[in-house]
């Protein structure tokens, strides 16, 4: 179901966000002291947000506006307040981007990097985060990279506040050959490090997959007999 410009999308049901009463929705997913600002952003841009299931291979996207329908903003909804602000700022600096220069330049280049920063400077102002999220994201800040959770610092300081699947780890806090499943019901052995990722098997097919370190996993306890 498509949204009319400046609502939110949960569940896959729309709820308009034009009235202050609307701000409760926000306050379910972003940090209280953000909910104004990013309330009159979703409104001066005309943007509709769309509150995701949990994806395993994006926190969030943006789509422009088409054929009638408005700017889109999707999340998962699985974030806490503090990653669920900063994917959507993240995704906000593609619109900007976008409106500014099309689809003629980089997604992640110059320009976003610079929207990006621009973005998020006022809600430094306004006293968010944590001590140790500051200090990573304004480190990261210096030289924002192209998606969301490729800097891994900064990563592993929000996974601290994510709310994080009960019984996982990362993958990168296992021992070598320790056997743990995915969502999907696959299963995999943890081999060894190649450059920044894990190489791990798939026990299923055999196949060599290679993980980022700090996929979210459930290992598998494996009895002897």
């Amino acid at each position: 179901m498509i949204a009319r410009p400046g609502a939110i999308s949960t569940k896959h049901r729309s709820v308009l966000i034009f009235m202050n009463k609307d701000k409760q929705v926000l306050g379910k997913y972003f940090p209280e002291k953000a909910v104004d600002l990013v309330f009159t952003q979703l409104q001066s841009k005309k943007v509709q947000l769309r509150i995701s299931r949990k994806r395993h291979t994006k926190l969030g996207d943006f789509r422009h506006e088409h054929n009638g329908k408005p700017h889109r903003i999707s999340i998962n909804h699985n974030l806490s307040p503090y990653s669920f602000l900063i994917v959507f700022v993240h995704e906000l600096a593609h619109l900007y981007v976008y409106e500014q220069y099309g689809n003629r330049v980089m997604p992640h280049g110059k320009e976003w990097k610079m929207a990006f920063r621009q973005l998020m400077q006022p809600y430094f102002s306004l006293n968010i985060f944590p001590p140790d999220i500051e200090h990573a994201l304004l480190q990261y800040l210096q030289n924002a990279r192209a998606a969301n959770g490729t800097d891994l610092n900064l990563t592993r300081v929000l996974n601290n506040y994510d709310h994080a699947d009960l019984g996982t780890v990362e993958v990168e806090a296992l021992a070598d050959n320790t056997v743990f499943s995915m969502p999907d019901g696959r299963v995999f052995k943890k081999l060894s490090r190649v450059r920044k990722r894990y190489k791990c098997i798939c026990m299923q097919t055999q196949k060599i997959y290679l993980f980022n370190p700090l996929t979210q996993v459930m290992p598998v306890t494996t009895d002897a007999s």
